[in-house]
């Protein structure tokens, strides 16, 4: 039998996962370990570019880390742990460091882009992060790298820094193929259809972990269109408000638009907002109460994040190893 091709994946832990994230790319996560050996990581070391509140960054990372299990990303199929539990990330992003040129690094766009918002505090860490990314990337031999759009520059960098490193010592990092993954629905935000959901608009963003009676009053709000037609009718050019709720309708029922299109034929958006906020809330609800129960059982989450940082560590340090003979580090 053919060994599973590798996957990685980190995510900065926000703690604060919404409808779109999990109706665009998390639920179809859980079916990519039949097909990949997969390794989720919580970002914690990427996130202290930019200031944050201890006690807050710890409860996030734990929150996120509860919140995947409760979307389908089973501890016994996939490897989950938290970064900084790994100590060969800031090890192998050390030497990285000194393999990545500072005109590579001067042309990131995110490190543009944060450095103006955090105008105040352009700190090292955020000028060379693409090299821990890239660390925490080779160190695991992945044939696969999910990029988003945001990201697809960084892993360009990974290749190009591995390629670098193989063609001074040999074959020392498998080179990682972008893998664009299959999205699902891609969600608008309830107030300003023309805009991503996104958390920076909580007025227009449903989160996984919100009350049920929030997330219908949202909805109660959402815009739909400035016609009298009041009529439920997929049209996402004139009527985006309504086609973006019958997306959100269509992905967590399963159902065509021209079901939903008759099931609400005659009734106005009155009717229909509701039903979506019905149907969000049913569909959310095992996700909130799973991710509920295993926040509150301690034991079992340092269980997984444990175990999870045991096999990283492992297959890690087999890299890091190699890495460090190569460049004339005395063995340990």
């Amino acid at each position: 039998m053919d060994e599973k091709k590798v996957m990685l994946s980190g995510i900065q832990p926000s703690g604060d996962l919404h409808l779109g994230n999990y109706l665009g790319a998390i639920r179809n996560w859980g079916a990519r370990a039949e097909e990949f050996d997969c390794y989720y990581f919580m970002a914690d070391m990427h996130t202290i570019t930019v200031r944050q509140e201890p006690a807050a960054l710890r409860r996030r990372t734990l929150e996120q880390l509860a919140q995947y299990i409760a979307c389908g990303l089973d501890p016994e199929k996939n490897t989950l742990f938290i970064q900084s539990h790994v100590h060969q990330h800031a090890e192998l992003g050390w030497v990285l460091n000194c393999y990545t040129m500072f005109g590579e690094l001067s042309r990131m766009t995110q490190f543009k882009d944060k450095a103006a918002k955090h105008a105040e505090n352009i700190n090292g860490g955020l000028f060379t992060y693409p090299a821990l990314m890239a660390a925490d990337i080779l160190l695991y031999q992945p044939d696969f790298v999910p990029v988003g759009d945001d990201q697809k520059q960084h892993v360009e960098l990974t290749r190009d820094v591995a390629q670098r490193f193989n063609g001074i010592y040999g074959d020392v990092f498998k080179v990682p193929e972008p893998y664009i993954p299959k999205t699902g629905a891609r969600i608008m935000s309830l107030n300003a259809p023309d805009t991503k959901m996104s958390k920076s608009i909580p007025e227009g963003c449903v989160f996984l972990m919100e009350k049920p009676e929030d997330i219908q009053r949202k909805f109660k709000r959402a815009i739909t269109d400035s016609d009298t037609e009041n009529c439920v009718r997929y049209d996402p050019a004139s009527k985006p408000g309504v086609a973006n709720l019958m997306a959100i309708y269509s992905a967590v029922t399963g159902k065509t638009y021209e079901a939903i299109e008759a099931e609400f034929a005659g009734m106005g958006y009155g009717k229909f907002k509701p039903a979506v906020g019905d149907a969000v809330v049913e569909a959310l609800r095992p996700i909130r109460e799973e991710a509920t129960r295993i926040m509150a059982d301690k034991a079992y989450l340092e269980s997984v994040y444990r175990a999870g940082a045991e096999k990283a560590s492992y297959v890690a340090e087999k890299t890091l190893r190699k890495v460090y003979k190569k460049i004339g580090f005395v063995a340990r």
